[in-house]
Protein backbone atom coordinates (compact mmCIF):
# COMPACT_ATOMS: atom_id res chain seq x y z
CA UNK A 1 0.00 0.00 0.00
CA UNK A 2 1.39 3.36 -0.83
CA UNK A 3 2.25 5.84 2.23
CA UNK A 4 0.45 8.87 1.82
CA UNK A 5 2.13 12.54 1.37
CA UNK A 6 2.35 15.67 3.62
CA UNK A 7 2.97 18.17 0.68
CA UNK A 8 3.87 22.14 1.24
CA UNK A 9 2.58 24.36 -1.71
CA UNK A 10 4.53 27.60 -2.65
CA UNK A 11 2.97 29.96 -4.40
CA UNK A 12 5.57 31.95 -6.87
CA UNK A 13 5.10 35.53 -8.44
CA UNK A 14 7.46 37.90 -10.19
CA UNK A 15 10.05 37.21 -8.02
CA UNK A 16 8.84 36.98 -4.86
CA UNK A 17 6.64 33.98 -2.46
CA UNK A 18 3.29 34.60 -1.76
CA UNK A 19 0.38 33.74 0.82
CA UNK A 20 -2.79 33.59 -0.78
CA UNK A 21 -6.07 33.72 0.63
CA UNK A 22 -8.61 33.24 -2.12
CA UNK A 23 -6.28 33.51 -4.57
CA UNK A 24 -5.94 36.91 -3.65
CA UNK A 25 -2.09 37.01 -3.30
CA UNK A 26 0.02 38.77 -0.63
CA UNK A 27 4.30 38.90 -0.72
CA UNK A 28 5.89 37.33 1.97
CA UNK A 29 9.72 37.56 0.67
CA UNK A 30 12.26 36.00 -2.14
CA UNK A 31 13.55 32.04 -1.69
CA UNK A 32 16.65 33.76 0.75
CA UNK A 33 13.98 35.81 2.89
CA UNK A 34 12.33 32.76 3.05
CA UNK A 35 15.19 30.94 4.46
CA UNK A 36 16.54 33.08 6.84
CA UNK A 37 13.16 34.01 8.25
CA UNK A 38 11.36 30.66 8.35
CA UNK A 39 14.06 28.24 8.14
CA UNK A 40 12.76 26.58 5.21
CA UNK A 41 15.54 23.44 5.15
CA UNK A 42 14.16 22.37 8.16
CA UNK A 43 10.92 22.51 7.52
CA UNK A 44 11.28 20.48 4.55
CA UNK A 45 12.41 17.65 6.37
CA UNK A 46 8.87 17.46 7.81
CA UNK A 47 7.52 17.04 4.28
CA UNK A 48 7.05 14.41 1.39
CA UNK A 49 6.85 17.06 -1.42
CA UNK A 50 6.63 20.17 -2.36
CA UNK A 51 4.49 22.05 -5.40
CA UNK A 52 5.67 25.29 -6.46
CA UNK A 53 3.28 27.13 -8.11
CA UNK A 54 4.39 30.35 -10.77
CA UNK A 55 0.96 32.33 -10.00
CA UNK A 56 2.25 35.37 -12.09
CA UNK A 57 -0.53 37.21 -13.44
CA UNK A 58 -0.16 38.32 -17.25
CA UNK A 59 2.47 36.58 -19.23
CA UNK A 60 4.30 33.96 -16.94
CA UNK A 61 8.53 34.47 -17.04
CA UNK A 62 8.97 30.68 -17.31
CA UNK A 63 13.27 31.46 -17.11
CA UNK A 64 13.40 32.98 -14.21
CA UNK A 65 10.79 30.36 -12.62
CA UNK A 66 13.39 28.00 -13.81
CA UNK A 67 15.67 29.40 -11.77
CA UNK A 68 14.12 29.59 -8.52
CA UNK A 69 13.40 25.69 -9.23
CA UNK A 70 17.25 25.00 -9.53
CA UNK A 71 17.94 27.29 -6.23
CA UNK A 72 15.19 24.89 -4.48
CA UNK A 73 16.61 21.92 -5.85
CA UNK A 74 20.10 22.54 -4.32
CA UNK A 75 18.95 23.06 -0.89
CA UNK A 76 15.83 20.80 -0.66
CA UNK A 77 16.44 17.38 -1.23
CA UNK A 78 12.88 16.44 -1.43
CA UNK A 79 11.08 15.47 -4.37
CA UNK A 80 9.48 19.02 -6.54
CA UNK A 81 6.43 19.45 -8.76
CA UNK A 82 6.46 22.82 -10.78
CA UNK A 83 4.06 24.35 -12.66
CA UNK A 84 2.50 27.29 -13.93
CA UNK A 85 2.14 28.78 -17.50
CA UNK A 86 3.56 25.46 -19.14
CA UNK A 87 2.15 25.17 -22.93
CA UNK A 88 5.10 23.84 -24.64
CA UNK A 89 6.97 20.51 -24.49
CA UNK A 90 10.09 22.81 -24.41
CA UNK A 91 8.44 24.87 -21.21
CA UNK A 92 7.94 21.36 -19.35
CA UNK A 93 11.37 20.45 -20.55
CA UNK A 94 13.20 23.44 -19.11
CA UNK A 95 11.36 22.78 -15.26
CA UNK A 96 12.45 19.10 -15.62
CA UNK A 97 15.96 20.49 -16.62
CA UNK A 98 15.71 23.35 -13.69
CA UNK A 99 15.53 19.97 -11.31
CA UNK A 100 11.73 19.53 -10.69
CA UNK A 101 10.25 15.64 -10.82
CA UNK A 102 6.66 16.48 -12.18
CA UNK A 103 4.94 19.00 -13.60
CA UNK A 104 1.95 20.84 -13.00
CA UNK A 105 -0.68 21.40 -15.26
CA UNK A 106 -3.58 23.81 -14.93
CA UNK A 107 -4.98 25.36 -18.15
CA UNK A 108 -3.15 23.39 -20.72
CA UNK A 109 -5.65 20.70 -19.45
CA UNK A 110 -8.62 22.60 -21.39
CA UNK A 111 -6.69 24.48 -23.99
CA UNK A 112 -4.51 21.65 -25.54
CA UNK A 113 -5.29 17.85 -24.31
CA UNK A 114 -3.12 17.08 -27.09
CA UNK A 115 -0.04 18.52 -25.15
CA UNK A 116 -1.07 16.57 -21.75
CA UNK A 117 -1.01 13.63 -23.68
CA UNK A 118 1.98 13.90 -25.43
CA UNK A 119 3.72 14.68 -22.07
CA UNK A 120 2.28 11.74 -20.45
CA UNK A 121 3.86 10.12 -23.65
CA UNK A 122 7.30 11.41 -23.43
CA UNK A 123 7.73 11.67 -19.62
CA UNK A 124 5.31 8.66 -18.08
CA UNK A 125 1.76 9.55 -16.34
CA UNK A 126 3.62 9.98 -13.12
CA UNK A 127 5.37 13.03 -14.24
CA UNK A 128 2.14 14.97 -14.67
CA UNK A 129 0.01 16.16 -12.06
CA UNK A 130 -3.32 17.87 -13.23
CA UNK A 131 -4.17 21.15 -11.04
CA UNK A 132 -7.97 22.07 -10.38
CA UNK A 133 -9.32 25.34 -9.10
CA UNK A 134 -12.47 25.45 -8.36
CA UNK A 135 -15.19 27.17 -5.98
CA UNK A 136 -18.65 26.83 -4.81
CA UNK A 137 -21.21 29.09 -6.60
CA UNK A 138 -24.71 28.54 -5.46
CA UNK A 139 -24.26 24.71 -4.81
CA UNK A 140 -22.73 24.32 -7.90
CA UNK A 141 -18.78 22.97 -7.60
CA UNK A 142 -17.68 25.04 -10.46
CA UNK A 143 -14.09 24.89 -12.34
CA UNK A 144 -11.98 28.09 -13.03
CA UNK A 145 -8.34 27.94 -15.25
CA UNK A 146 -6.33 31.01 -15.73
CA UNK A 147 -5.15 31.75 -12.61
CA UNK A 148 -8.83 31.93 -11.32
CA UNK A 149 -9.86 33.99 -13.67
CA UNK A 150 -11.89 32.01 -16.36
CA UNK A 151 -15.07 29.44 -15.72
CA UNK A 152 -15.44 26.83 -17.66
CA UNK A 153 -18.56 25.18 -18.49
CA UNK A 154 -17.98 21.74 -16.67
CA UNK A 155 -18.99 21.16 -13.21
CA UNK A 156 -16.37 19.82 -11.06
CA UNK A 157 -17.00 16.11 -11.14
CA UNK A 158 -17.30 16.32 -14.99
CA UNK A 159 -14.37 17.94 -15.45
CA UNK A 160 -12.49 15.72 -13.29
CA UNK A 161 -13.54 12.64 -14.97
CA UNK A 162 -12.37 14.48 -18.57
CA UNK A 163 -9.03 15.19 -16.62
CA UNK A 164 -8.62 11.41 -15.45
CA UNK A 165 -9.27 10.52 -19.54
CA UNK A 166 -6.22 12.42 -19.98
CA UNK A 167 -4.20 9.22 -18.36
CA UNK A 168 -2.41 12.00 -16.19
CA UNK A 169 -0.47 10.49 -12.94
CA UNK A 170 -2.43 12.57 -10.36
CA UNK A 171 -4.76 15.67 -9.37
CA UNK A 172 -3.93 18.54 -7.17
CA UNK A 173 -7.62 19.67 -6.04
CA UNK A 174 -8.04 23.23 -5.08
CA UNK A 175 -10.72 25.09 -3.25
CA UNK A 176 -10.68 28.60 -4.13
CA UNK A 177 -13.08 29.69 -1.34
CA UNK A 178 -10.96 27.85 1.05
CA UNK A 179 -7.60 28.93 -0.25
CA UNK A 180 -5.75 30.72 2.69
CA UNK A 181 -8.51 30.55 4.95
CA UNK A 182 -7.15 28.02 7.33
CA UNK A 183 -10.09 26.91 8.57
CA UNK A 184 -10.11 23.56 7.03
CA UNK A 185 -10.95 21.67 3.89
CA UNK A 186 -14.17 21.36 1.86
CA UNK A 187 -14.47 17.90 3.26
CA UNK A 188 -17.57 17.75 2.13
CA UNK A 189 -16.39 18.18 -1.67
CA UNK A 190 -13.51 16.15 -1.24
CA UNK A 191 -16.01 13.07 0.05
CA UNK A 192 -17.92 13.05 -2.78
CA UNK A 193 -14.88 13.30 -4.88
CA UNK A 194 -12.98 10.90 -3.77
CA UNK A 195 -15.76 8.26 -3.71
CA UNK A 196 -15.44 8.25 -7.85
CA UNK A 197 -11.35 9.31 -8.51
CA UNK A 198 -9.58 6.96 -9.98
CA UNK A 199 -6.16 8.81 -9.75
CA UNK A 200 -4.42 9.69 -6.71
CA UNK A 201 -5.39 12.96 -5.45
CA UNK A 202 -4.12 15.38 -3.39
CA UNK A 203 -6.24 17.85 -1.58
CA UNK A 204 -5.54 21.54 -0.94
CA UNK A 205 -7.24 24.86 0.12
CA UNK A 206 -7.95 25.23 3.50
CA UNK A 207 -5.46 23.51 6.16
CA UNK A 208 -4.69 25.59 9.46
CA UNK A 209 -3.44 22.86 11.73
CA UNK A 210 -2.58 19.21 11.73
CA UNK A 211 -6.17 18.22 12.89
CA UNK A 212 -7.19 19.20 8.97
CA UNK A 213 -4.09 17.45 7.59
CA UNK A 214 -5.38 14.54 9.37
CA UNK A 215 -8.54 14.40 8.98
CA UNK A 216 -7.72 15.06 5.06
CA UNK A 217 -5.41 12.26 5.29
CA UNK A 218 -8.10 9.57 6.63
CA UNK A 219 -10.68 10.30 3.49
CA UNK A 220 -11.57 7.96 0.81
CA UNK A 221 -9.14 8.64 -2.43
CA UNK A 222 -6.61 11.11 -1.17
CA UNK A 223 -3.11 10.05 -1.44
CA UNK A 224 -1.87 13.31 0.41
CA UNK A 225 -2.60 16.62 1.69
CA UNK A 226 -1.01 19.72 0.75
CA UNK A 227 -1.04 23.43 2.74
CA UNK A 228 0.47 26.96 1.57
CA UNK A 229 -0.34 28.32 5.20
CA UNK A 230 3.49 29.28 6.22
CA UNK A 231 2.25 31.27 9.03
CA UNK A 232 0.32 28.17 10.32
CA UNK A 233 3.21 25.63 10.12
CA UNK A 234 6.23 27.55 10.85
CA UNK A 235 9.11 26.59 13.35
CA UNK A 236 8.07 22.99 14.62
CA UNK A 237 4.66 23.13 13.07
CA UNK A 238 5.11 20.81 10.49
CA UNK A 239 7.30 18.41 12.80
CA UNK A 240 4.40 18.71 15.42
CA UNK A 241 1.78 17.57 12.61
CA UNK A 242 3.67 15.10 11.35
CA UNK A 243 4.49 13.19 14.69
CA UNK A 244 1.02 13.34 15.82
CA UNK A 245 -0.36 12.06 12.06
CA UNK A 246 2.51 9.19 12.40
CA UNK A 247 1.06 8.47 15.87
CA UNK A 248 -2.48 8.24 15.00
CA UNK A 249 -1.34 5.29 13.22
CA UNK A 250 -2.39 7.01 9.82
CA UNK A 251 0.09 5.33 6.53
CA UNK A 252 2.92 7.89 6.34
CA UNK A 253 6.50 8.14 6.70
CA UNK A 254 8.51 8.13 9.88
CA UNK A 255 11.88 9.77 9.01
CA UNK A 256 12.94 9.51 12.33
CA UNK A 257 13.21 6.00 12.82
Amino acid sequence: MLRKRIIFTLIYSQGFFNQSRNFRLQKVGKLNWLEKNYKFQKIAFSLDELIVLNASKGEKNLEEFASEISKLVNDVFIPIAAGGGIRTLQDAELLFKSGADKIVLNSALKNDPDLIQELVKKYGAQSVVASIDYKNNNGINEVYINDGNLKIDETLNEYIAYVESLDIGEIYLNSIDQDGTGFGYDFETIKSVGNNIHVPLIIAGGAGNESHLLEGLKLKGVSAVATANLFNFVGDGLLIARRKIISSKENVANWEC
